[in-house]
């Protein structure tokens, strides 16, 4: 099914925590639906599907549903990617909006990792129940061995070098300046990552995500309810 033009981004969130220290798991997934929906200006009486993934408790989004109070909701979604997952609901929501699923889609991602780790909570494997799990846990698989694996392949296959994944995070840091909220605000070079202490070869320090509690939301609507808001919107193509 077709979704360009059929969805539009009318709110987003970004939350300014960065060390839930003072909040729990569904409390940040809570005051990110409610920024989005400000943003939005839309109420969660007029959420209709929600999509959330594994870093909501219990049940997740069945769990967040009634936490939040979204009595209104015929659509959910929980799909896990990890990280991505937020973007990958980006396209499950524009697929359920054109399908006539739904007309108001609220999608939030949360985390405390730093408040966990400060609380002495163990690490949590998001592959659990992946069938390799049990065979690789004894080496002490991480998120970021793993990808240095596929970086490592990366530049097996096409060539790629470390000062050209070092861009990456020389793009952030620019894109951070505008960013009040950012947790990381000083510019760096190309030199500076590839001079930063390996971690997982060919991984340095500077290539590796920052550790940060928050999260953020979107608020996405069909064409019809985009019309009605006094609002700058976004087409999803």
């Amino acid at each position: 099914m077709g979704i360009n033009g059929k969805s539009y981004i009318v709110g987003i969130y970004e939350h300014p925590c960065r060390a839930a220290l003072d909040k729990t798991l569904p409390q940040l997934h809570a005051e990110i639906a409610k920024g989005a929906l400000a943003d939005a200006g839309l109420s969660k009486d007029d959420v209709d599907a929600y999509f959330c993934a594994g870093d909501a408790p219990g049940l997740g989004p069945i769990n967040m549903i009634e936490y939040m109070g979204l009595n209104n909701v015929r659509h959910m979604d929980s799909t896990e990617t990890g990280g991505s997952s937020y973007i990958v609901h980006v396209n499950h929501a524009a697929q359920a909006i054109a399908a006539g699923h739904c007309n108001v889609a609220l999608i939030t991602l949360a985390g405390r990792p730093v408040a966990d780790a400060k609380e002495g909570k163990p690490v949590r494997y998001y592959n659990q129940q992946a069938p390799d799990f049990p065979f690789e846990m004894p080496y002490g698989p991480n998120v970021t061995n793993m990808y240095a694996m596929c970086a490592m392949r990366h530049m097996y296959e096409y060539g790629t070098t470390s000062e050209q994944l070092a861009w990456i995070k020389v793009a952030a840091s620019h894109h951070a300046q505008h960013n009040e909220q950012a947790r990381l605000r000083d510019v760096v070079t190309v030199e500076d990552v590839v001079n930063s202490p390996m971690i997982a070869d060919p991984l340095h320090r500077l290539d590796c995500c920052v550790i940060t509690d928050g999260g953020g939301g979107i608020v996405m609507v069909s064409p019809e309810v985009a019309k009605s808001l006094k609002r700058t919107r976004v087409k999803v193509l």
